[in-house]
Parts: structure tokens; sequence; C-alpha cells
């Protein structure tokens, strides 16, 4: 009997005392996408890629996602895709832009620069011009190409014809956004060292400084996904630098803080080894989130009251052992979930909440599974204090063969899926677990205890149990027949 009484107060000081953590340290848990808002992208490459190219571009996405500040995003390939989650993004559609753009750099001699009218007379001239001017993913590194000129307003106002890339992307080791009072913001991409970096732009500087025939603007185009963010002259600032031996350079072009940003974000993290297309795109607005959470909260209540009224209705005093003890597993689930989701980044989608309303029934059944125990040994001649010590064992059994196959699902789950069906696994597996702790160390103890407490013992109906159970002559409710 100490032992039971050790087991109830252990398991009630461990559940109240996650509680008092979690308040007394701010967690919280962590909403997933459907749950406070965000975004969401399917993204499928643009040619046949290899699983290995998949898997370096989910690792360059998620630097890029973690650059942004976005906590808990789910970026994993589906089959030959890439599906990318930022729950609680801000700004939805930049994100989502962001995250799938390639971000192959390259530094071109610009040959010429032209109005749209004279483009359009030179193509008629000479055909190959015009086939130069490739659409955004088919400029190659080492031929002529013509990319557009836009103005503020992003409509096209001339041509910028390029020579072959001098140097590409592969030259940084990384880039960062600053600001300046003269030139405001901009880029500073940080090259390597040696023949394989700076040094190469540094020979294209020389070509275009000295207005070699390969670069007769003295322009050297900065081509970020095949677009042109800025196109500036190569000046020698002898100040500070040997004249063409330079040992970084400034990318500006009229930024805003935003746009500077993502530009070095982007060249920060490197470039995607497969070009990517958005082929499906949600955002879910925060209010839409806060109706599904409403909506699964709601849901949640109005299953526990009915689980609740019929505890109690059909089990009376076990019935409410039953309610606290899912409680105190709730209470210990909601520390869990609260640690995770600051410590571990694990966020609670909607398929989540489903795991655990699922989750009251597996544990209303382990109830169900002791009680019913409880009353077939006291229709069959025992008395209920002989029953208790009888059953539980027994039922308990029963409990942890049942609670094991719902573990084997939602393991199984877990390792075969991914978003948010394996969401679902972890808090069922999760509150099937807590299940099993409270049933032995609270449910069972506690009932033990008091079918030995003054005067509720000598009325099994108190416990759910109709008089027409009880046989006569089976001696004292205490006694062992």
């Amino acid at each position: 009997m100490r032992r039971k009484l050790v087991y109830v107060i252990a398991i009630v000081v461990v559940a109240v005392g996650g509680v008092v953590y979690t308040v007394v340290s701010g967690n919280e848990p962590l909403l997933g996408l459907d749950l406070q808002g965000g975004a969401s992208v399917v993204l499928e490459p643009t040619r046949a890629a290899e699983p290995e190219e998949l898997e370096v571009a989910v690792e360059i996405i998620r630097n890029r996602v973690d650059g942004l500040g976005v906590a808990e995003p789910e970026i994993s390939t589906q089959g030959g895709n890439i599906l990318v989650q930022l729950p609680g993004v801000d700004e939805q559609q930049r994100a989502l832009d962001l995250v799938g753009q390639t971000a192959e750099l390259r530094f071109r001699p610009v040959l010429n620069v032209l109005s749209e009218s004279q483009f359009e007379a030179a193509a008629a001239d000479d055909p190959l011009l015009a086939l130069y001017a490739l659409t955004a993913g088919e400029a190659p590194a080492d031929a002529e190409v013509v990319l557009p000129l836009y103005d503020d307003d992003r409509n096209v106002v001339g041509r910028y014809r390029l020579g072959p890339s001098a140097v590409a992307g592969d030259s940084l080791e990384g880039a960062v956004a600053l600001f300046h009072s003269f030139i405001g913001w901009h880029v500073a991409p940080e090259f390597k060292a040696g023949p394989e970096g700076i040094d190469r732009f540094n020979a294209v500087s020389r070509r275009c400084h000295s207005r070699d025939p390969s670069c007769p603007t003295g322009q050297v185009a900065i081509e970020l996904d095949n677009e042109v963010v800025s196109a500036p002259a190569v000046q020698a600032d002898s100040a500070v630098f040997t004249p063409f031996e330079r040992s970084s350079i400034t990318i500006s072009g009229d930024f805003t803080e935003e746009e500077a940003r993502d530009i070095a974000l982007v060249l920060d993290y490197g470039a995607l080894p497969v070009e990517l297309e958005a082929q499906q795109s949600q955002i879910v607005s925060a209010s839409l989130g806060t109706d599904a959470l409403a909506a699964g909260v709601i849901a949640g209540l109005i299953g526990l009251g009915l689980v609740s009224l019929y505890l109690i209705v059909y089990y009376r005093l076990m019935g409410l052992v039953a309610i606290a003890s899912l409680g105190l597993s709730g209470a210990m689930l909601w520390t869990i979930i609260a640690w995770l989701g600051e410590s571990q980044g694990l966020a609670l989608t909607l398929a989540g909440v489903t795991g655990l309303i699922v989750a009251i029934g597996v544990s209303v059944d382990s109830n169900v599974v002791y009680f019913e125990h409880l009353k077939e040994d006291v229709r069959s001649g025992r008395t209920l204090r002989s029953a208790v010590d009888r059953a539980f064992p027994v039922a308990y059994s029963t409990i942890v063969k049942a609670d094991f196959a719902s573990l084997i699902a939602a393991g199984v789950l877990y390792w075969l899926t991914s978003g948010p069906v394996r969401g679902f696994a972890l808090y069922l597996g999760l509150a099937t677990i807590l299940d099993l702790i409270a049933t032995y160390f609270f449910m069972g103890p506690l009932i033990g205890l008091m079918s030995r407490g003054s005067g509720l013992y000598a009325h099994p109906g108190r416990f759910g149990i109709p008089a027409a159970l009880v046989k006569p002559g089976s001696g004292r409710p205490g006694d062992t027949p």
C-alpha cells in the first residue's frame, strides 16, 4: 500500500513540476504551418536530377531559410521534387521566391548596351543576335548572351550584349549586405584566394579597364540567375588597391535593404545544383491557421467532455480517476511538446493535434480494459478489494499489448512518411507511451488505495459496479474469499 502511495505522489509531483517549469521558463508549443499560417511550395527540377543533387539542394534551401529566421521549416524530398513548408513567415511570397532561386552568379564583360529599338533593328540585320536573346534559365556560361535591361517598373527598356562568363559563383566564399552613405545598400562578395577566385576577377578587370576588344565598354555585368543586377565600369582605386589587383568588390544597383540582403543570402549559401520550378504554392494566412487551431481545440474539448461524461456516468469514482489520469498524462505531454518546440524546433501541426485527440481514445481504452476486468472479478464472487489487486496486473498486460500495437503503427508511419503524417505518428506514439506511464503509476495504484479507504470500499456501486454483480455470501468487501 505504501508503494502505491509513493507512485501516486511521485507522478503527480512530476506532472505538476513539469507544468510549473513550462510556465516559468516561458516554453510554448511551436505551431506548424497549418496552425499559425505561412507558406509552402513544391519545387520540381527542370531536368532529371540525381538523388545526390536533390539532397544538396535541400541543404542549401535549408540554409537560406535559416538565414531568413524561419522557425522549424519542413524541407524534404518527395520523389523527384522538393517540398518546402515555412510556418510563421511574414513575407510569404518573398520567402517562396528566395528558396527556389538558383543563385547562379556570373561576371561577364559587357560588349554593348542597346536600347530596345536599337536591339530590334540590329536583330533584323543580324539574325544571330536574336539567338543570343535567351529566356531565363537558358543562358550558357561559355557563349555570348543578350539579357534585358529593366527600368524601375520592370519594363524592358534595352538589352545588354554580354560576352562569355569570366568568373562564376564557385569563385566566391560568401557575401554580405552592407550600407554606405555614398552608394546606399550594396552587396560585398568575398572571393576565394588565388587563381580559382579573386585572380579571375582581376583578369577580367584588366581587360575591361584597357577597353580590350573582349570588353569594349569597360563594364563588367554581374549576372544573377540570368538577370543583370548591376553593370559597373571598372575603375582603379590606387589609394586602396594596387590597380586592378583587387581583394574585394562591391555589387551596387540602387538596392533596397531587402533586395541587398536577399542577394547576399543566396550568394552566401551557394547556387542550387539544379534549376527548380514552383509547381504548387500555398499561402496560409495567420487567421486561417488560427481558425484551424481553434477548430482542433474545440474538437478535442468536445471529445474529452463526452468521454468524461461517459466515464463518470458508467464508472463513477473510477471514471473520476480515469479523468485525473488523462489530466496528468496531458500535463506531461504539454510539458514535452513545449520543450521540444523551444529546444528542438519541433512544430505541432493540425495532424499532430489529430494524433493527440486519437490518443484520448487510446487512453480511455486502457481504463475500460481495467475497469471491465475488475467488474468481471466481482461478478465471479471476489470482493472489491481482492478484485482490485488481482485485476490490475492482468489488465495492464492486455493494455501493454494493445498500446504496443498502436506504437508499431505510429513507428511505421513516422519512419516511412514525412510532413504532417509524421507529426500525427509522433504525437500519437508519445501520448500512448505517457498513457502507459499514467496507467501504471497513477490510475492502478490510486484505485487500489481507494478500495481500502474508509467507507468507500463498502459501496461497490460507487465504483460503477452494480449491486446485482456482488454475489451474496462473498464476505466483507475487504476480505479475500
